[in-house]
């Protein structure tokens, strides 16, 4: 088992992100990842660094006070342990482009500003208006994700609200028709989600599992599939709205391809 340290003098998310997304790119099932937060003094940054180097892992850390950063820096060169200073580089370059000092103060992106509200203001609005609970909610959201079940909408509406969007979203099935709001929005505001049929047949299939249904339900099988395919895409055709097929896309990638064009 290979072991990765996130160390931070705050909650650790920004190291836990890079980590995350780079273990996505190998072959890592058998990667864990201890996170370390809140770190204050010299002695826990030296107790975490001899752990790594008991079990051959390296380190990635966003440590903002600069006597920690530099005890990470030496300790990890004393015992020969591999250390990434997330943060560092870009603080640097920020300093020697903009000639300018950081606050050095942790925890500032989890501040109670106003941009940390709108993102609760954002989440509630999006919980409130998923799965087409609330059609005349689109009129008020900064983009409606639309497509067939199993398409990755409630999962992607949640992560753009916690970037501070309102997201509603509603699930397109051939038999019920679409509210005919669809048709009254800006098509910049909508996004139509769709898969690969056999990505989406597994992924259907998977989910009766989890449920407990029997695996030949009409809802897994290609025709089925095929069909709310097709209805979507007629759909979107009709409605003029930005299409993103989201085969094998991680919920982030997905979300960076949706707000490239915002």
């Amino acid at each position: 088992m290979h072991t990765i340290f996130v160390c931070s003098d705050a909650v650790g998310e920004t190291a836990n992100t890079v980590v995350q997304a780079t273990i996505r790119q190998f072959n890592a099932s058998q990667v864990q990842v201890r996170r370390y937060g809140l770190i204050r003094t010299e002695d826990e940054v030296r107790s975490i660094v001899e752990e790594a180097f008991r079990v051959n892992g390296f380190i990635a850390y966003t440590l903002v006070l600069p006597e920690l950063r530099e005890m990470m820096r030496q300790e990890s060169i004393r015992v020969n342990v591999n250390a990434i200073d997330i943060m560092g580089p870009m603080m640097q370059a920020f300093i020697d482009t903009f000639k300018d000092s950081p606050k050095r103060k942790v925890g500032l992106l989890y501040q109670l500003d106003e941009e940390y509200y709108q993102r609760v203001e954002a989440v509630e609005f999006t919980v409130n208006s998923d799965d087409g609970k609330d059609p005349s909610a689109m009129k008020q959201a900064h983009m409606v994700l639309i497509g067939p079940s199993r398409t990755s909408k409630t999962p992607l509406s949640i992560y753009l609200a916690h970037k501070g969007y309102k997201v509603a979203n509603y699930p397109l099935v051939p038999e019920v028709k679409p509210p005919s709001i669809l048709y009254e929005l800006d098509p910049k505001k909508l996004i139509g989600l769709t898969m690969n049929p056999d990505y989406l047949v597994r992924i259907r299939t998977e989910r009766l599992k989890a449920v407990g249904l029997p695996f030949g339900a009409k809802y897994a099988t290609g025709e089925r599939v095929e069909e709310e395919l097709a209805f979507a895409m007629k759909l979107y055709q009709e409605l003029g709205c930005s299409i993103i097929d989201v085969s094998g896309k991680a919920i982030e990638e997905t979300a960076g391809l949706i707000l490239a064009d915002r």
